[in-house]
């Protein structure tokens, strides 16, 4: 008998750039090695091999198997159990070796994957590389009195059909069925990702009252909502489920949804789901990313912990000491508004589906990147006048609630008024394939700022002026560069240069010169 079953964690080929590994391969090395294990308790894997076990009959997302090891059924079984799981809305599949198929007797099994090969290539490996998108899985060994069990636990697929060697698989019965030729399932499956939200998915399962509330901060549930907190363990329960950060389990016991793990977690990466999703902030010496001064990871849920990572950058932020008529204060080299939205934007709108990275806050001797996952809903010259759209729709609500975000889609706003209140270079916006960074400026004199800079604070200031009913003049826009009223020609040359760049244009262009008034090129 073991005391704990150790499992071995797959992760993305594209988390890897952020923990600076090359390849999945070298990550499953690290794993074997023991740098990254996790642990499920003997107890738990008992409970859960005994509920599996007593249902009446194989379903779409559990297969038992005696001594089948043949790695070509076992990558097919992954993409049916798994498009199967998220078909029938459970959050794992399981794949059982050493079970009677018929009875469901514990009859022991010869299969081991951790030795397992194929060629030179260890099993697990194998399976990770011919697999798309990549999905958790996870073996556990159970040593029974007759012999070993093997537990295959799958994540159930997220936002498209999980794939092996290129096909799509579903279970149909109890048969393995290639989906391409059962078209209703196929569209059923595509139905399924659409109306799933990832914060009603599953992060823990089959947890009791008091597993449940060692993992979740639930004391700063009730101080967020302003909320007295309840002498009975009940009515925590009762109001925790009521805002589904938990659901019962059918089978017993509680579940902790994604919502409830990612804002109210007392460790993210106790959550599977969340190893790579607390926010990193990293300072570095200089302009570049070649020395690192300082790097910090957050562990809590962001609702919970967001206070904290506020307060935590506000303090490492570099500052400008600021001489007034009697007294010599200290003044952060960023607006402390717009740094709030910016993080905010970033952990609420990011993209859970990527997997292995998380939001980044890092700190340059000139600037700040704050980058999370996903890229935006919305076109990123649109983000000041676009109507709010959220990817995580209750994760979004339940911050508004407590007071971290507006849900006005008037965030961008405030950062670009901050920054022309304190006459800041214009942040910039930029979109990769996977992954939305906005970078504000540390203070820069206008005489060095460069043509594009001052393009860019040109154009936002025209959109900041549209959207609250006004326009840009020559006039507002040597008032946003603090320059005076001799200055007028070289505020006319960075509009002339605007509009040449087609971010602005006239709004009446047979107005006098002296008169003109200017909006956004989309107005």
């Amino acid at each position: 008998m073991i005391g704990l079953a150790t499992f071995y964690l797959v992760l993305q080929e594209n988390s890897l750039k952020s923990v600076g590994i090359n390849s999945t391969m070298s990550l499953y090395q690290d794993i074997r090695k023991g740098t990254i294990v996790l642990s499920r308790t003997e107890n738990y894997l008992r409970s859960l091999l005994n509920e599996l076990r007593n249902l009446p009959r194989e379903t779409g997302w559990i297969e038992f198997k005696h001594n089948n090891q043949d790695p070509e059924k076992i990558g097919e079984y992954i993409s049916a159990l798994s498009n199967s799981a998220a078909l029938e809305g459970k959050s794992h599949a399981y794949m059982i070796w050493g079970l009677d198929d018929n009875t469901h007797d514990i009859v022991g099994t010869d299969f081991n994957p951790h030795t397992s090969k194929i060629g030179n290539e260890e099993l697990e490996s194998w399976l990770l590389r011919l697999l798309s998108p990549k999905v958790f899985f996870v073996f556990y060994e159970l040593e029974q009195e007759v012999g070993r069990t093997i537990i295959l636990e799958i994540e159930r697929a997220t936002d498209k059909p999980v794939q092996f060697k290129g096909t799509e698989y579903i279970r149909i019965g109890s048969y393995k069925k290639n989906l391409k030729d059962y078209p209703d399932k196929e569209r059923a499956l595509w139905r399924a990702f659409d109306k799933t939200p990832f914060e009603e998915l599953v992060a823990a399962e089959h947890l009791e009252e008091t597993e449940v509330l060692q993992k979740l901060d639930y004391p700063s549930y009730f101080q967020l909502l302003d909320i007295p907190l309840p002498e009975e363990r009940r009515k925590i329960m009762e109001q925790l489920q009521a805002d589904h950060m938990i659901i019962r389990n059918l089978a017993g016991g509680w579940n902790i949804t994604n919502l409830g793990a990612v804002l109210f977690a007392r460790k993210l990466s106790e959550f599977n789901h969340f190893k790579r999703k607390p926010v990193r902030v990293i300072i570095y010496k200089d302009r570049d990313r070649t020395s690192t001064e300082r790097e910090q990871e957050g562990a809590k849920g962001y609702a919970c912990g967001f206070e904290g990572l506020i307060g935590f950058v506000d303090n490492i932020l570099p500052r400008n000491e600021f001489i007034g008529k009697a007294l010599r204060t200290e003044v952060s080299m960023y607006p402390e508004l717009a740094v709030r939205e910016l993080i905010a934007n970033a952990i609420i709108h990011q993209d859970f589906s990527l997997r292995g990275t998380g939001p980044m806050i890092e700190i340059f001797s000139d600037r700040m990147e704050i980058t999370n996952p996903g890229i935006p809903l919305v076109q990123a010259e649109r983000f000041i006048d676009s109507p709010p759209r959220s990817r995580n729709e209750a994760l979004a609500s339940f911050m508004r609630r407590i007071g971290v975000c507006e849900e006005r889609g008037s965030g961008f706003d405030k950062v670009v008024s901050q920054t022309e209140f304190y006459q800041l270079p214009a942040p910039v916006v930029e979109v990769t394939e996977q992954h939305t960074r906005i970078t504000l400026f540390a203070h820069k004199p206008f005489k060095e700022m460069d043509r594009e800079e001052r393009v860019r604070a040109c154009y936002l200031h025209a959109c900041l002026r549209y959207v609250m009913r006004d326009f840009m003049t020559n006039t507002t826009l040597r008032q946003r560069f603090g320059m005076d009223d001799k200055q007028n020609s070289i505020a006319s040359r960075i509009i002339r240069d605007t509009v040449e760049a087609g971010k602005v244009k006239a709004k009446d262009p047979e107005t006098a010169p002296r008169h003109m008034k200017y909006v956004p090129y989309w107005a």
